[in-house]
């Protein structure tokens, strides 16, 4: 059977010379773990889009993108998630935790500080390298 096939988008939002990390609850997949927000592509909008949107829902804040730092994929046991990372800045709203238990601002040399979702890593990598 082939893996369902799960396209997400993810912000590592900047402020300060840090940047935002979330830690996912402990009663979903990957509890526990530490991501970049953000969410499912929905159908017909740009993976941009999607990032505002799902900072919107997730943070209450809105976001600007800034750049675009990767694409990766990773085989969960639920489906392969296809993510593309981009660096954003906050410009309005506090990030306000509506769906995440725990977050934290790390200088980008610290982010291996934190056990990662496996599809998160490499932009962990390329992010702690600046």
């Amino acid at each position: 059977m082939l893996n369902k096939i799960i396209h997400v988008v993810a912000a590592a939002i900047e402020k300060d010379g840090e940047i935002f990390c979330a830690q996912r609850p402990e009663n979903k997949s990957l509890g526990g773990l530490w991501e970049f927000p953000g969410g499912k592509l929905e159908p017909g909008e740009t993976p941009e889009e999607a990032l505002v949107r799902e900072i919107q829902e997730e943070l209450n804040s809105t976001i600007e993108i800034l750049s675009y730092i990767n694409e990766a994929s990773y085989d969960y046991d639920f489906g392969t998630v296809i993510m593309k990372t981009y660096h954003a800045k906050l410009i309005s709203g506090n990030l306000e935790l509506l769906e995440h238990q725990n977050s934290t601002w790390l200088a980008p040399q610290d982010l291996k500080t934190l056990d990662w979702a496996p599809v998160d890593r490499p932009a962990v990598e390329l992010l702690s390298k600046k």
